[in-house]
């Protein structure tokens, strides 16, 4: 995919009309975050622009030195050679950086792991999980909050759902949505037979109020006594809330909070991450099969990954990459890895689709 140059002129013109309207001064409330909004997101893609187009430029004027002594033209053509060495990989960061964004890449994102099958094993494994990404965003400078946990007897998580704030979270981390697979001896297995268990992975952008209108009419709110690990209100105290979406039918609970309000507020936060979710697929029905041709299609169904113990290695199945750092993956740096390897991949098919 080569960019022309006039295409170059109009990236620029328009990074130049954007940085003049921000340091005018004149913009206020929501023209000045759509202008800043705007400048962000086309800042890379400017910055790719003008190296290709200074490239571009030496290249022309060095290969126009032929009436120059033998010295300057050797020195010319050597020259000249670096940068046509170096163009085309500036020129494929551009093409990336033309991309067509996902308008959720930049948002917050709600994780929400869920163990499968194999029973406390897979409980344990979606524990793991969790600290996993906990570590990770804590890699990156982004800033956890558990909205609710049903923990079992052994330390391991039935379910555990998160808020993960910071920048770019949701392009990060929204391929890791899937079913992950664990192989290993569980801490309960006396034989030591090797195990496979499973748990679900969701990562769900998470909207603003103004992107999900929900109208109270349309919710169902049920107060109810909290049950099962919780301190001292358990069972004492009518705190925890279930809110069904009338027209989804989605279902929400949250018990956590001592305060019935604030277990509402979680609800309500999560309720809005799946109704968002939920309107998106409807949106991009139309290109289902032009995703599929993608890495990963966000189906929670979709086996992704698989984490075997006994051989030490990570496998993600849909770039048949393999590392065998286990122990690093779990721990955070390692994730890293295979999260940009997916990007790339994703990334690379974006491009080989606009080309076809």
């Amino acid at each position: 995919m080569t960019v022309s140059d006039d295409r170059l002129s109009q990236i620029a013109h328009r990074f130049a009309e954007l940085e003049a309207r921000l340091a005018s001064g004149t913009l206020e409330g929501g023209d000045f975050v759509a202008a800043s909004r705007d400048y962000a997101e086309l800042e890379p893609v400017a910055r790719a622009a003008e190296a290709v187009r200074e490239m571009r430029g030496e290249l022309a004027e060095l290969e126009a030195l032929n009436d120059a002594d033998p010295e300057m033209r050797a020195l010319a053509e050597e020259e000249a050679a670096r940068i046509r060495g170096d163009l085309p990989d500036a020129e494929h960061k551009l093409a990336i950086a033309m991309l067509p964004r996902d308008s959720a890449d930049s948002r917050p994102a709600m994780l929400e792991i869920r163990a499968g099958t194999g029973g406390d094993e897979a409980a344990l494994f979606a524990a793991d999980l969790f600290r996993m990404y906990e570590r990770f965003a804590a890699e990156q400078g982004w800033r956890v909050e558990t909205i609710s946990v049903n923990a079992n007897d052994l330390g391991g998580f039935k379910e555990v759902v998160a808020n993960i704030a910071g920048s770019g979270v949701f392009a990060k981390l929204k391929f890791e949505s899937g079913v992950h697979r664990v192989q290993r001896v569980p801490v309960t297995e006396s034989g030591g037979r090797i195990h496979t268990s499973a748990a679900t992975v969701a990562v769900l952008p998470e909207p603003d109020e103004v992107d999900v209108a929900i109208e109270d009419k349309d919710l169902k709110i049920d107060i109810y006594r909290a049950s099962g690990a919780g301190g001292q209100h358990v069972n004492t105290t009518d705190s925890a809330v279930r809110i069904t979406h009338l027209p989804s039918g989605i279902v929400v609970t949250q018990q956590d909070e001592r305060s019935q309000h604030k277990n509402k507020a979680k609800a309500m936060q999560v309720l809005r991450a799946r109704l968002y979710e939920k309107m998106r697929d409807e949106a991009q029905g139309e290109e289902a099969a032009a995703r599929k041709a993608m890495v990963g299609s966000g189906d929670r169904s979709e086996r992704i990954r698989t984490y075997n113990f006994p051989q030490g290695r990570v496998t993600d199945h849909r770039i048949n990459l393999t590392l065998h750092r286990l122990p690093e993956v779990l721990e955070g740096p390692g994730l890293g890895e295979l999260i940009d390897a997916l990007t790339a991949e994703d990334q690379a098919k974006r491009l080989a689709a606009i080309g076809a």
